[in-house]
């Protein structure tokens, strides 16, 4: 009897646990896939769980960062979800390649049209995005997630260094350090790579022709010495003959 109030207490606790941890641990978050760079441009993966048992996820508002407006913002189509872009005009314009970008991405929602998010699984909502700040360690991207029952929750509370989580934590992207090339310097490496094998093998098949081309001038160099070598030889045995049929017939008279 005494164990099975033990174990009931336990359960109870375990339960609670879960309760508590449970609404903490399923929030909409963001990740890049591979590496966000400072300066350069990432895909983002906006992750959306279905936190509730008895309603389903029809709308997501994902809202982009003010302070840091990225020029380049561009989601990918998600089957069975529309997706509206809202932008707007920038107090301080960009610079991108000598051009100047006046307004920028403020908000992207993506609303159920023929799916939905059910309970029990997640959807990710793909986002390519650039040029990433250089003067920042991270992006906070405030999201609004709105249940087909009407219940809307606000992930939107900003985290704070050494606190701890809040329960509605806004998605935060951690940007790494610069890299040397922010546009594909890794391809350009490989071209220079490849130009410099393949000016390798032309100077190998060149060596490769000028040992052959060698090679065949010695060989008939070699075959003409030859020739001419046995051409002397006959002559000079075609001599010796002539003179032993002279010698011979001069015996022969005598």
């Amino acid at each position: 009897m005494k164990l099975s109030r033990i174990a009931l207490a336990g359960g109870v606790a375990a339960s609670t646990v879960l309760l508590i941890a449970g609404p903490a641990a399923a929030h909409v978050s963001v990740q890049p896939v591979g590496e966000a760079a400072k300066g350069g441009y990432a895909t983002l993966n906006f992750k959306v769980p279905n936190e509730r048992d008895q309603a389903s996820t029809v709308k997501l508002e994902v809202n982009f960062p003010a302070d840091h407006p990225l020029s380049s913002v561009t989601p990918q189509a998600v089957p069975g979800w529309d997706i509206k872009i809202d932008k707007s005009k920038l107090d301080k314009p960009l610079e991108v390649h000598g051009k100047k970008i006046t307004e920028a991405v403020s908000k992207v929602t993506w609303t159920a049209d023929d799916s939905e998010i059910a309970p029990g699984y997640f959807q990710q909502f793909p986002v390519s995005v650039g040029a990433l700040p250089e003067d920042a360690d991270q992006l906070v991207f405030k999201a609004i997630q709105t249940y087909d029952n009407k219940e809307v929750v606000r992930w939107i509370e900003e985290p704070t260094e050494g606190g701890e989580e809040p329960d509605s934590p806004a998605p935060v992207l951690k940007l790494s350090a610069a890299a040397d090339d922010h546009h594909g310097g890794g391809a350009a490496d490989d071209a220079k790579k490849a130009d410099a094998k393949d000016g390798d093998d032309h100077k190998a098949a060149d060596t490769a022709a000028s040992t052959k081309e060698t090679h065949a001038a010695a060989s008939s160099s070699s075959s003409d010495t030859t020739a001419r070598t046995l051409g002397i030889i006959g002559i000079v045995i075609g001599v010796a003959g002539v003179a032993f049929g002279v010698l011979a017939g001069r015996r022969r008279s005598a």
